[in-house]
């Protein structure tokens, strides 16, 4: 059901802006600011949009590599730290929590986050996650230290690192009992999902995320490319090395997702089996998988009285539904994964390998968003005059390093959730439509298929032309209304909150100052491009009368 609208978006989208952002940044020879403000001065705004999103998304998105710290270090412990739960402060027993959910999600949200019941209960900084958060931002700094020079080689480690782990997993997820279920579920098509606008809307947001679409970055480093650089052959190439790359991590995640589901359902079966085995005093053997149900209904029907009383007792058995828990959820590649690896042979090993691809993973994200904010910075020649590379960079990781332990209190994660769900996919839809509309309608389609000519030799075939001019606009105008729709359908915005009394995530409504923490987050971006026009109107009409009165 996920991946149709994937492919359409990657058609539709995901090829023709990526190769309209590479080509107008190898054009322009600018970052984000200075490209739009060639194209237009009126679009000036448009490139500080693509930075204040870059800057959001640095503030939050560095935390993942925190947490993915946190899990390495506690990685070479054996037993691994969330392989069961710890006993209580009496040694009489394990956690209560603990006891009433799972070890991994224990560990998940208790040991690591220290979570609190809810958004309103701030409660105190996690030290341990504040300095992984430090070293997390210590890491990317090195990495940026001397520019596109250092960030280029750091680069070929952080692509090629993930690609050896992504195989080593491949090999042993698909020996793992149970993989074949979890690769049924992901190819096995959900047609209904398809008329479901979250479904579209993912699938658009998952390919400007893992592209790098409205973000800037694409511009700020296809500025440093050689003006005859064929950008159209590396926005192809790009583009399905991609895809190709999502579904092969796909494939890997969702045989290890059928191993996990697969273990939780026949750890289910073997419970019911048991309980029904003591409870009724029935032979051993006599009680299978396979008959299960039969002899429920069976001793139901003979012994109705005592199988009420062990009703409540009895989990309903699901494979399916342990296959949806399994996609589902805050804290996906912390939680299934690690509850995966635990019942892995050598886990501490694949651990180890997991949690370094994540940072891997993380880190190379990382530098695309600060070169989107670095850039436009270090063409600013007021700020490139008087401070060297090393101080901008210096400057821009410590602001958002600081920003970023917010993220570490006891309530971090729901603010990290706020800023995950609203800070970039309202404003990256708004920011690609207008550079799709600025290029075609503003700055002229002949005019850029002379541009492209004069960089790699040939014009856009009539593909690029339809989608850059109609079909993307339109898809995009569409997912907007999808997007405002399902917004003005949902009501009152809410959040998952953790109650550890029950153990499992309970629905809560956002209070009212997280309502405006949320206006303010997508207005900051989205605003950025009508003030700009308007700044520049009120400069040029000012400037005019100068001019008239000095006549």
């Amino acid at each position: 059901g996920f991946l149709i609208p994937y492919f359409i978006m990657l058609i539709a989208e995901g090829m023709p802006l990526l190769y309209l952002e590479l080509a107008v940044g190898q054009r322009m020879r600018r970052g984000s600011i200075g490209a739009w403000k060639i194209i237009s001065p009126y679009l000036c705004g448009v490139g500080v949009a693509s930075v204040v999103v870059s800057f959001f998304l640095s503030m939050y998105y560095n935390v993942i590599n925190a947490w993915a710290f946190w899990y390495l270090f506690h990685s070479f412990q054996d037993p691994l730290p969330w392989a069961t739960c710890p006993l209580n402060s009496n040694r009489t027993g394990y956690e209560e929590e603990c006891e009433k959910t799972s070890s991994t999600q224990y560990f998940w949200y208790r040991q690591t986050l220290n979570i609190s019941p809810s958004l309103e209960a701030s409660g105190n900084m996690q030290w341990e996650q504040a300095l992984c958060l430090t070293l997390a931002w210590l890491v990317v700094y090195l990495c940026i230290l001397r520019g596109t020079e250092s960030t280029g080689k750091v680069v070929y480690v952080t692509a090629s690192l993930p690609y050896c782990v992504l195989i080593i997993y491949l090999i042993r997820g698909l020996t793992l009992h149970g993989a074949v279920n979890g690769l049924v579920y992901m190819f096995t098509p959900k047609l209904e999902q398809l008329s479901n606008p979250k479904t579209w809307i993912s699938a658009a947001t998952q390919i400007f995320f893992s592209l790098g679409l409205g973000f800037g970055s694409l511009i700020a480093f296809a500025s440093y490319n050689e003006p005859t650089n064929n950008c159209e052959r590396h926005a192809i190439i790009v583009s399905l090395i991609n895809s190709t790359t999502s579904i092969f991590a796909s494939i890997v995640t969702f045989s290890i997702y059928g191993f996990k589901a697969t273990f939780n359902y026949e750890s289910c079966i073997n419970k019911v089996i048991l309980l029904l085995l003591n409870a009724f005093d029935l032979e051993e053997g006599s009680l299978t998988a396979d008959n299960l149900n039969e002899m429920k209904d069976y001793l139901m029907a003979t012994h109705p009285q005592e199988y009420a009383q062990l009703s409540p007792q009895l989990k309903n058995c699901s494979l399916e539904a342990e296959l949806d828990t399994a996609v589902q959820g805050t804290g996906l590649a912390f939680i299934v994964y690690s509850e995966a690896i635990k019942n892995m042979e050598v886990p501490q090993l694949y651990s180890v390998l997991y949690f370094v691809m994540l940072l891997m993973l993380g880190i190379g994200s990382m530098l695309g968003n600060t070169a989107a904010i670095l850039t436009p910075l270090t063409d600013s020649r007021v700020i490139a005059t008087r401070f060297p590379k090393e101080v901008i960079s210096g400057v821009v990781c410590f602001i958002n390093c600081v920003i970023g332990l917010i993220f570490t209190m006891e309530a971090g994660n729901y603010w990290f959730d706020i800023f995950n769900d609203y800070a970039a996919t309202l404003s990256l839809l708004l920011i690609v439509l207008v550079e799709t509309i600025a290029v075609c309608y503003i700055y002229g389609i002949r005019r850029f298929e002379k541009d492209l000519y004069t960089m790699i030799g040939r014009k856009p075939n009539w593909y690029w032309k339809i989608m850059w001019a109609f079909a993307s606009p339109l898809l995009i105008i569409s997912l907007f209304i999808f997007y405002l729709t399902d917004y003005i359908l949902t009501g009152t915005l809410q959040y998952q909150a953790w109650d550890a009394t029950q153990g499992q995530l309970v629905t809560k409504d956002y209070p009212s100052y997280a309502l405006a923490v949320i206006g303010l987050l997508v207005a900051a971006s989205t605003m950025c491009i009508p003030l700009g026009a308007l700044v520049t109107f009120i400069r040029k009409r000012l400037k005019r009368e100068r001019v008239s009165t000095v006549a």
